[in-house]
């Protein structure tokens, strides 16, 4: 008999326990839908009166002859390859191997100067003509050529001057490529491998940076500033680098993919508190002081952590000068924007309803152009608000009927 009942039960069961399984799925579904939907409309409602704030109270608007006194320039916010430096100074120094040293391998006098400090000679280019002191009439006179094409670096010799074997006569340089040797952190220095390279900038010179390729470390430390030199070597083509100049480096550490930055020079306010100014998208000369967490920098970007978004534009030159410019000179953020769009907008920057105007103007009611004019975007505060509390009952009253449910399945099975 039992078996039977079992028997007769069984599909009914089954049947149950399957739609008490579907049941649940689409309970946990819905409660998750719920707070998706609850969490948007409260965030529409409320969000949006916080950015329309924060728009209004940050926003510089300039005229263009402001923006053109700023000089202002504009950069965007790109992933890019971005590279870890280690910031380093230093000097510039010859290669010893391309350096040669001109004399003469019999006494005399110097009768010809053909090469002066300062001046580019050729390979085998006669620079100096000797006459020895040995008999003859007249005394046999020999040429003595460049070792190498170079610069004459140094000159030690003058017309009419008495030499010797043993003395120097000209120094004569190849400086198509020269050293920068930089002094580096000794807690940096284990940041460097066989293949770091570095952007090498010569204030001489500009702003121009070169590439220099890690060649070795020096044999010793320096003690009383606890670096120890680092030895690149960069081109010099045009030969416009000079021993002992002041060099720049900034020392590739490492390099990570797709990393936003802007430029370094987009950056304002104090450690605690960087800014930028990003571009409005949709008035022009006018900017928004945004906040910024920033990352890791090196000699022209810095990482933007958060703040940004790809294709923001920021300001780079004139940003110092808009942390200064107050009202900047310009229209009011509600006069631009009616200007901009044909309709009246409110102080901080959301668009007048019919309700604001009424009560501006005294009236009561008023006309549906600026609901029919944006349709859903023309929704107010107030709207959202109320949507979201109806929203709220009917979810919860949705949960309470599916809890329910669940309780007389649970007690049936």
């Amino acid at each position: 008999m039992r078996l039977a009942n079992f028997t007769k039960r069984a599909p009914a069961m089954n049947q149950l326990s399957g739609t008490k399984s579907h049941l649940q799925s689409f309970y946990q579904t819905m409660k998750f839908f719920s707070y998706l939907t609850i969490g948007s409309l409260f965030g529409l409602g409320f969000l949006s009166a916080e950015t329309e704030e924060a728009r209004s109270t940050n926003t510089i608007i300039l005229t263009e002859q402001g923006a053109k006194n700023l000089r202002i320039e504009i950069a965007e916010a790109t992933e890019r390859t971005f590279e870890e430096t280690v910031f380093a100074i230093g000097r510039v120094e010859i290669i010893p191997r391309n350096r040669s040293a001109l004399s003469s391998r019999i006494p005399g006098r110097v009768v010809t100067l053909n090469a002066f400090i300062g001046e580019e000679v050729q390979k085998d280019e006669t620079l100096v003509r000797v006459e020895s002191r040995q008999p003859g009439d007249p005394p046999p006179v020999i040429s003595l050529k460049s070792p190498r094409t170079g610069l004459v670096l140094s000159s030690h010799i003058s017309d009419g001057d008495a030499i010797e074997p043993d003395t120097e006569l000209l120094d004569i340089v190849d400086l198509s490529e020269v050293w920068a040797i930089a002094k580096v952190p000794e807690a940096e220095a284990s940041k460097l491998q066989a293949d770091t390279k570095a952007h090498v900038t010569i204030p001489a010179l500009g702003n121009e940076r070169l590439e220099g390729k890690f060649l070795r470390f020096g044999v010793q430390a320096d003690r009383s500033t606890s670096s120890v030199d680092a030895i690149f070597v960069i081109p010099n083509a045009e030969n416009k680098i000079r021993p002992g100049m002041r060099a720049e480096f900034s020392i590739v550490t490492d390099t990570r993919e797709n990393v936003l930055s802007i430029p370094r020079t987009a950056v304002q306010g104090d450690p605690l508190n960087r800014v930028v100014f990003a571009r409005d998208f949709e008035l022009d000369y006018a900017y928004i002081k945004s906040p910024v967490v920033l990352g890791a920098r090196n000699d022209r970007y810095v990482e933007v952590q958060s703040g940004l978004f790809p294709g923001d534009q920021v300001v780079t030159q004139g940003s110092y000068g808009l942390s200064f410019a107050g009202g900047g000179g310009g229209p009011s953020l509600k006069e631009a924007l009616d200007a901009a769009h044909g309709h009246e907008h409110n102080e901080d920057g959301s668009i007048m309803t019919d309700e604001q105007k009424a009560a501006r103007d005294g009236k009561v009611g008023g006309g549906g152009q600026d609901h029919e004019a944006h349709g859903d975007g023309a929704l107010n505060r107030p709207l959202l608000i109320w949507a979201s509390i109806a929203t709220v009952l009917f979810l919860i009253s949705f949960q309470a009927n599916l809890r329910r449910k669940k309780q007389v399945l649970t007690s049936n099975s």
